[in-house]
């Protein structure tokens, strides 16, 4: 009777003389098989420090070099790091005013008639060049005061 040690475990067990013959009989159970069979390896996440089991193609295919957990701490880490100019849709910059008027924690009130409404505010370049994105050029208008300034040149008048 042939006693075989299982791979993994190293647990004695019987085999048929005829698996033996085949190839068959190295693992104890169907649980040991299974891990017998796996390939690829455990990785920590770059992100939170988890560990995480990656197959050998998801290794392969990382063109960063970087493994992550889940998609969602992949998306922390790409946020991170493709902004701003890295990013493959950035235009130069020209479009960046509602993030600095975010940033810089003006309160979206239309300096016009007052409407706190954020649903219907946008954001007015002073002197009416988008590529000049400081904060001192640029103010909050409502789409109907917005309209008035463009189109019928109303004053604005600047509400400290």
């Amino acid at each position: 009777m042939p006693q075989v040690k299982c791979k993994i475990c190293n647990k004695e067990f019987y085999a048929k003389p005829s698996n033996l013959k085949r190839g068959y009989g190295r693992f104890c159970s169907r649980k040991c098989q299974y891990e017998g069979q796996k390939t690829g390896k455990f990785i920590v996440c770059d992100i939170c420090g988890q560990e995480a089991w990656k197959t050998p193609k998801d290794l392969r295919n990382s063109k960063s070099g970087k493994y992550f957990c889940s998609k969602k701490c992949q998306a922390i880490w790409r946020n991170k790091h493709y902004r701003g100019e890295r990013h493959s849709n950035w235009r130069g910059g020209e479009f960046i005013y509602l993030r600095i008027m975010k940033e810089s924690k003006v309160e979206p009130i239309c300096n016009v008639c007052g409407i706190k409404d954020r649903r219907i505010l946008l954001i007015h370049h002073l002197d009416h060049n988008r590529k000049h994105n400081t904060i001192d050029n640029l103010i909050w208008l409502c789409w109907n005061c917005h309209y008035l300034v463009h189109n019928y040149n109303q004053k604005i008048i600047i509400k400290n």
